[in-house]
């Protein structure tokens, strides 16, 4: 192989961190390398050394970290050799590289971003350290830079603040950012984790079109196999700071030789698995139920019957608008809009739409934590129906112990002032629950049922990863025996390995215990493994609800059909089409034919029953026969 062939180079590459109880090695003589033009993806769960590679690649690692090995960048614009780790963190050889020929992308732009300065500062600040421009040149390319990334009005987008964009438009905004001197070499760290399928999809897009525009490198860190076989080259796998295995992406998908690797490809969730096959965690779970019968008394039920009614359900909230020299004024935005649908006892309902479509205000109502402005809902207990939105005192109190939540962010839903032994117990003592004695042995028991050793008990969250912080979640959503667990996006922030070990311990839990869950998720394959049933939410609105198999393999509305098409497959006969991806949102009713859009009255959609427990949101006067598939 040229040495000079290669982009980046990295060689032997050991990366240490001097921490207070010894060191801790991050990256073990790791090597790679990225050619020009070409992208290559790092892949590895969180904590197997993949933004460490980065960091030393743009010269950021912390104080405390200490590398060894060779850095060698090869600037096509120079055509000089450049070993990064030789320069000093902080020089002007550095500061030539790192920002102007060398960009980043990092993975959350809210935090990356000030939220003190507007986009158009903070892009066009790059141009005024690295580039000799005025300053009308370098409002001019900063305008072009966010018109090519994506924002339809760019004068407008330069004088807003971050706080003032979605996800996607901030990570759009944090592109242009990093390619605003024409880099040689992006790194993109993360770039997608955080956003909805459908954003995702356009960034992927943006990201391919920009990289071919300036015939541009990438590193792509990922934990997202279907990102990687739609995006990538070249692979390479790492796990606990070591190359596991490297190449082409056609010999990495095609023929995996490691088992590391062959593991994290069983444990992607996708839409061909069989009924009842499970997805195969790289670390099983074992999970003890028994335990939790006993020490609860909890039953399982059987049946059809509905567990919980909901229906035309609304909540609006008022946005105050104004500012120093206008007098405030406040609109009303609907969050949720005549939203009906059933829980069966026993079953998984999935509920997944784009961030803002309405999903967790939804399952707030559904708690009262929200309350909404009209409509019904109705938990059907054994020994009658309860009205949800009506209950009081000790009805109420009752009510709240047999629907539970599991929530997004296992780090924020934990107390960092409590030990696990205390947080389990915490529920047990706010409904008086059993002695201390009964209260102690629960606790042991629903430590054995998420595959915790009870020795842990003492420990505070933040000495748990983040599956086990997770499990701590859902163990505490268990305490009190509930019948309807509403889980709220609780593997978006985990790894695929992770995420199989938390989808296998609920599925589990639901058989042994008898469980109802309504899953919120946006993940289409993860709601896939796990519903029986899925409604499909857009802008307060259910769209569709169908059985999984039908919604699946024959959807009906457009925004059902949108969602779909924006799943990347971990399969290189299943390519993204990127050229059908539309730049306007899925959620946007001018893409959506004409039979699902409102009349020229604003009115006139209805749902309408397809046969088969398959409803879709249409117009009144739609014929059934053109909207079946």
């Amino acid at each position: 192989m040229i040495l000079g062939a290669d982009l980046l180079r990295i060689e032997d590459l050991s990366i240490s961190f001097a921490m207070v109880g010894g060191q801790v090695d991050a990256v073990k003589k790791a090597s790679l390398r990225v050619l020009p033009g070409k992208v290559t993806a790092l892949v590895g769960e969180s904590g197997s050394g993949k933004s460490v590679i980065s960091q030393s690649v743009m010269r950021i690692l912390p104080r405390i970290a200490t590398a060894s090995g060779r850095i060698l960048f090869n600037d096509p614009l120079t055509g000089k050799q450049t070993d990064i780790l030789q320069l000093s963190q902080d020089g002007p050889d550095i500061r030539s590289i790192r920002g102007r020929r060398i960009g980043k992308i990092f993975q959350e732009p809210m935090t990356s971003l000030s939220p003190l300065h507007t986009i158009g500062d903070q892009v066009s600040e790059v141009l005024t350290i690295h580039e000799h421009m005025t300053k009308d040149e370098r409002y001019e390319r900063t305008i072009e830079m966010l018109r090519m990334a994506g924002f339809s009005k760019p004068e407008r987008a330069f004088k807003m603040y971050p706080f003032e964009l979605s996800g996607g438009m901030r990570q759009r905004a944090m592109i242009a950012l990093a390619l605003i001197c024409r880099p040689a070499l992006l790194i993109a760290d993360e770039p997608t984790t955080a956003l909805d399928v459908t954003i995702q999809a356009q960034i992927l897009r943006l990201l391919k079109d920009l990289q071919q525009e300036f015939n541009m490198a990438m590193l792509l860190i990922t934990h997202d196999l279907g990102v990687v076989a739609n995006v990538a080259d070249e692979v390479v796998v790492i796990f606990h700071g070591e190359v596991m295995e490297a190449g082409p992406v056609e010999a990495i998908f095609r023929r995996p030789a490691h088992p590391y690797l062959k593991g994290l490809m069983a444990a992607v969730p996708h839409f061909d698995m069989k009924p009842g096959e499970r997805l195969k965690a790289l670390r099983e779970v074992p999970v003890n139920a028994s335990h939790l019968l006993d020490a609860a008394g909890t039953r399982k039920t059987t049946g059809s019957e509905i567990l919980l009614s909901v229906r035309h359900v609304s909540k609006s909230f008022q946005i105050r608008k104004g500012g120093f020299f206008r007098p405030s004024e406040e609109a009303a935005v609907r969050a949720v809009d005549g939203v009906s649908f059933d829980i069966r006892r026993g079953e998984c309902l999935g509920l997944v739409g784009e961030s803002g479509c309405g999903k967790t205000t939804v399952s707030k109502m559904l708690m009262r934590a929200v309350t909404p402005d009209s409509g019904s809902i109705t938990f059907n207990d054994h020994s009658g129906p309860v009205d949800v939105l009506e209950a009081q005192g000790g009805d109420l109190q009752k009510l709240r112990a047999k629907i539970q939540m599991v929530f997004q962010d296992p780090v924020s839903s934990l107390s960092p002032r409590m030990t696990v032994q205390n947080i389990l117990a915490e529920p047990l003592e706010i409904h008086d629950r059993g002695t201390p004695k009964s209260r102690q042995e629960m606790v042991g028991a629903l430590m054995e049922v998420i595959g915790l050793n009870r020795r842990y008990l003492n420990r505070y969250p933040h000495s748990f990863s983040g599956g086990q912080r997770q499990r701590i979640g859902i163990a505490r959503a268990l305490a009190l025996g509930p019948e309807l667990l509403i889980c709220d996006e609780p593997v978006s922030a985990l790894d695929v390995s992770v995420q199989a070990q938390i989808l296998n311990l609920l599925k589990d839990l639901q058989k042994d215990l008898g469980l109802t869950y309504l899953f919120i998720s946006h993940n289409l394959a993860v709601v896939d493994y796990m519903a029986d049933r899925i409604a499909v939410m857009c802008a307060g609105r259910i769209v569709e609800l169908a059985p999984r198999e039908t919604l699946m393999r024959a959807p009906v509305h457009p925004y059902t059909k949108s969602l779909l098409a924006a799943v990347p497959f971990p399969d290189l006969d299943r390519p993204l089409d990127f050229s059908a991806l539309k730049a306007a949102s899925a959620s946007d009713m001018r893409n959506w034919s004409v039979q699902f859009q409102r009349d020229s009255a604003g009115d006139g959609l209805a749902t309408v029953d397809l046969g088969d427990g398959h409803l879709v949101l249409a117009r009144r006067n739609a014929d059934v026969r053109e909207l079946r598939p």
